[in-house]
């Protein structure tokens, strides 16, 4: 998606971002594109191309459940549809509805649904009567299901319709999973499944006639021992040709999964002397309830009990139907894929000769880290199943065999599962670096590809680190030497991190360069990779010339405990890694720590010659909101600054390193000169401070090409300022105010005489590029020029706070255009990139 402005033009080029750690918030649709909830956005993935596509702003509140019309289960009928569209539910219980137009690819906001639920919508499912109509029901932890008919329209010109038929409230207990079908030769009945929080699975019949449709009870399943996870409808299904049943699966915390059979009462199957012969057989069925809905009555049945999974079972779905060829009729597999918090997937099918259903394909992750699955999903036509699990990522794997199966994992969009704290270039431009409150460290990088010329789709290349604490900055050292960085997390401790030779040999790969050759410093890396500690802190090394030995475990063989942590194997990775390999063989080993600080940790920054680090933590008193200067290479503390009260919030090393700003908390900011002796001691002096806005400032930036800086604060203002040549701080401009409280700002420079553009973050999410132009004769200040370049479109931007703006160091380029980068970060998860294409 593309915004332009003139004589600029952005881009987003990649966005990384994980699961909502949530049953039902997954669907994969007819249009195979897959929905998820990324914190308030609704993010839209091509599991083709292993790309999130774009994200939907609307929600405020956290979104719990997608759901496509038509999704998966109706691919079939999908054929003819100009348009899909798409429902969200989030945790204050509003209900979207979205439209995708399938000629462009363009996405709309069709309507927010009237507000019918009082808390956090849990699930919704959908029965698509036909091209026009959809029925859909929502189930809220308020406990009331309210059921809608959506219409939509024939022609691109219309507009959808909507209609609450009826609201059902399922006694005292809410009700988490939905599932609704129509009825076997009972033409407009329609049955609807609730399970939930009571254990028993709830029946309501409807006849559909004109905008009036009540739900009756038609009668409760009973057999599961713990709460109702997942309920699905098969298709209705039968033999001969006759499709007199219709099949409804289960699947519960107590670990087993039901398959229930609704058959017309009376059937020929029913009444046949070969039900005598059945109930003496295996496959024999459990006689359960008898309903009625209009003229005809149903028959339940336990048609089997599936014993697994070894944890709850929070998913079941059936395989999407398959048109017949010859006569366009959709035909059910008798297929189930099931998710359970064992970290498996099964694929459940009934043996041929016996017609006991048994386990047929087990899928999982063995990793130490994944705590298992919250869904399990089918792609449209059958060949993929893809589950998302308690870490906020996605597991795929593909039917890649001919004659038999052979399941086989494959790529898939990552990104963090919590708030994104911090951002940071490496110094090549080749990658960048993520910290967040879901504890990891993340490198995101361009893979390139020898036969494509563009520069590679982007992908997670490394977890450098997996805490056990929220990391709120990062910082990477930019001088020569192998790459490291420096992170704080809600601890008092800086830890120093140090690139292994595996991960040196993946960005060859990565880069289509011999980084190890190209660098000569780097040959004599001897670290291959690192290790988990066993309460997640610290992370050891693993040399190359021990790789190849068998750890001694003392003893300990077999015994799980703490310390039993499996070893990482470091592989040098020729292709994106799969999550697996990431969550335990990419770390990168802790080299120092830097103790210091009395709280914890909240921001750091590193100078451009990658001498000197500075970090600051959270602070309540001048004593502690000190600054701290580390000496990269020794790790000695060589400088304590002080200047103010609260904690400081961003600080920052002018281009020739001669000044470190910071601002505050406190509503003020420092600038501090910088300067080496001859005998290589670090001399600071605080040459200004001033309360510079009237609420805290967030964020600074100097101008790559001067001494002069923005500042930008909760008050919604930026300001530019400039050093004076007698160390004196005088306020050039202020941009006109803006609509949200800026919270993130950066700084590139265009060419040596100071244009520049000074990119903006908001606490709303929204991101915009200013023009920035500073005259200057004997460094006297003649005009200040600020307007803006551009106003990203909010589809391509966050949906919440933008905590961190990162332009990538310009490359020289030719004169009619230039192109730019820059990377973000907010509160909803996300990492972005965006590509600027400067017109001269």
């Amino acid at each position: 998606m593309t915004s332009s402005g003139g004589e600029v033009d952005v881009k987003g080029v990649f966005i990384g971002a994980g699961c909502n750690r949530i049953v039902n918030n997954v669907s994969w649709g007819a249009c195979d594109l897959v929905a998820f909830g990324a914190q308030n956005a609704v993010a839209i993935f091509s599991p083709k191309s292993a790309q999130i596509l774009t994200t939907l702003p609307g929600h405020n509140a956290s979104v719990n459940c997608t759901h496509w019309l038509p999704s998966n289960k109706f691919s079939f009928r999908a054929k003819q549809f100009k348009s899909h569209y798409l429902l969200s539910g989030d945790s204050d219980g509003a209900i979207h509805l979205w439209e995708l137009s399938l000629l462009d690819q363009k996405w709309r906001n069709v309507l927010q649904l009237p507000k019918s639920h009082n808390k956090g919508i849990t699930c919704i499912a959908a029965h698509v009567i036909s091209e026009t109509v959809v029925i859909f029901a929502s189930a809220s932890s308020d406990g009331s299901v309210c059921v809608w008919e959506v219409a939509f329209p024939s022609t691109n010109e219309g507009d959808c319709t909507l209609l609450l038929l009826d609201t059902l409230v399922v006694g005292s207990k809410s009700m988490v999973a939905l599932s609704l079908a129509e009825l076997p030769g009972n033409v407009g009945h329609m049955v609807l499944a609730m399970g939930g929080l009571d254990n028993k699975i709830h029946l309501y019949c409807a006849k559909r006639a004109g905008e009036c449709m009540q739900f009756v009870k038609a009668c409760e399943l009973k057999g599961h021992t713990d709460w109702i996870r997942s309920l699905d409808f098969s298709l209705p299904m039968g033999k001969n040709g006759e499709a007199n049943n219709v099949m409804l699966v289960s699947s519960s915390q107590d670990r087993g999964i039901r398959i229930w059979k609704m058959a017309l009462h009376g059937s020929s199957a029913d009444i046949n002397g070969g039900c005598k012969k059945e109930e003496i057989s295996l496959t024999s069925y459990i006689q359960g309830p008898i309903f009625t809905a209009g003229p005809l009555t149903y028959q339940v049945s336990l048609e089997s009990l599936l014993i697994g999974h070894e944890d709850w079972v929070y998913s079941v779905q059936w395989q999407p139907p398959s048109a017949s060829e010859t006569e366009g009729i959709p035909y059910q597999s008798e297929s189930i894929l099931s998710a359970s918090m064992d970290k498996t997937m099964m694929i459940w099918k009934p043996e041929k000769t016996s017609g006991i259903w048994m386990n047929v394909v087990t899928v999982g992750e063995l990793s130490h880290c994944a705590l298992g699955f919250y869904g399990g999903h089918w792609s449209p036509n059958g060949d993929s199943i893809l589950a998302h699990g308690y870490g906020g990522s996605f597991h795929l794997w593909r039917n890649v065999g001919t004659s038999s199966d052979n399941w086989k994992p494959h790529k898939v969009p990552s990104g963090h599962f919590a708030a994104v704290m911090d951002i940071s270039w490496a110094r090549s431009g080749d990658y960048i670096i993520s910290v967040s409150h879901d504890q990891t460290t993340r490198i995101f990088s361009p893979w390139k590809s020898v036969n494509s010329l563009e520069g590679g789709s982007w992908h997670e290349i490394a977890r450098p680190q997996v805490h056990g604490h929220d990391i709120n900055c990062v910082t990477i050292i930019q001088g020569k030497g192998n790459h490291r960085f420096v992170s704080g997390a809600e601890e008092k401790v800086a830890r120093v991190f140090e690139a292994p030779l595996s991960f040196l040999k993946t960005l060859s790969h990565a880069t289509l360069t011999n980084v190890v050759a190209n660098e000569d410093h780097l040959v004599d890396v001897q670290i291959l990779g690192a290790n988990m500690s066993a309460l997640g802190l610290s992370q050891k090394p693993i040399y190359v010339h021990s790789a190849d030995k068998t750890p001694d475990r003392s003893g300990n063989e077999g015994i799980d405990t703490l310390e039993t942590i499996p070893d990482a194997v470091p592989v040098i990775l020729t292709e994106p890694p799969i999550e697996d390999q990431l969550a335990w063989h990419t770390l990168w080993p802790e080299s120092h720590k830097l103790y210091g600080h009395g709280n914890e940790l909240f921001s750091l920054c590193c100078d451009n010659k990658g001498k000197l680090v500075a970090s600051s933590c959270k602070a309540q008193t001048a004593s502690v909101a000190e600054i701290w200067l580390w000496e990269v290479g020794s790790w000695k503390a060589v400088g304590r600054l002080q200047s103010h009260s609260l904690t400081i919030t961003q600080m920052e090393f002018s281009n020739d390193d001669s000044m470190l700003l910071a601002v505050s908390r406190d509503r003020q900011f420092s600038v501090f000169k910088i300067h080496r002796t001859g005998s290589d001691e670090i001399h600071h002096e605080l040459i200004s401070r001033q309360e510079a806005h009237r609420r805290i400032i967030w964020s600074c930036s100097w101008n790559p090409h001067g001494h002069e800086f923005a500042t930008g604060s909760r008050d919604k203002t930026v300001k530019i300022w400039a050093v004076t040549p007698e160390s004196s701080v005088k306020q050039l401009t202020t941009l006109s105010q803006f609509k949200s409280s800026v919270t993130a700002l950066s700084w590139v420079g265009l060419d040596s005489k100071s244009n520049g553009f000074l990119a903006i973050g908001m606490e709303n999410g929204l991101l915009e590029l200013w023009n920035l132009s500073i005259k200057r004769t004997d460094n006297i200040y003649s005009n200040v020029v600020a307007s803006v370049a551009i106003r990203l479109d909010p589809f391509v931007c966050h949906v919440s706070s933008v905590n961190r703006l990162a332009w990538k160091k310009p490359e020289k380029s030719g004169e009619e255009c230039r192109k730019l980068q820059f990377a973000s970060c907010g509160t909803d998860h996300c990492v972005r990139v965006f590509e600027v294409n400067v017109f001269v």
